[in-house]
């Protein structure tokens, strides 16, 4: 009974750290995937805020709840927006290699994980 018990556990464990694994990590550095917070309202603010590059209400946004998402960190003025912007529609129109070397340029992770691998605890896009 007990070995059952246990076996159910682990698998439900691992079955809930995958899925949250790949909720976590598919959008980073990849347009094609939305992030964990996504909703098409979200998504609807999100692509007028970029194609405005309103560094202001993007921030807003992305702090509404409280949190400070590695991105903010990152992106601290209207200077690098305009460039965080300009990944975001190449991305979008899937110019991925352009996308990826101007985020590389403004320190962000580009779908390996936190930091782009380099271990400096920042995330991608949208977590979003």
């Amino acid at each position: 009974m007990n070995k059952k018990v246990l076996a159910i556990v682990g698998v439900a464990v691992f079955g809930l750290a995958l899925f949250g694994l790949t909720q976590v990590s598919a959008y980073r550095g990849d347009y094609t995937k939305v992030g964990p917070n996504h909703t098409p309202e979200r998504e609807a603010q999100m692509q007028k805020i970029m194609e405005e590059k309103n560094y202001e209400a993007w921030k807003a946004l992305m702090t509404q709840d409280g949190r400070q998402p590695g991105v903010v960190r990152k992106i601290q003025n209207q200077e690098q927006f305009d460039k965080f912007a300009e990944a975001y529609k190449l991305g979008k129109e899937g110019k991925r290699d352009e996308a990826t070397a101007i985020r590389q340029e403004l320190g962000l992770g580009n779908g390996q994980g936190r930091g782009g691998g380099k271990g400096n605890g920042t995330c991608g896009m949208m977590a979003q």
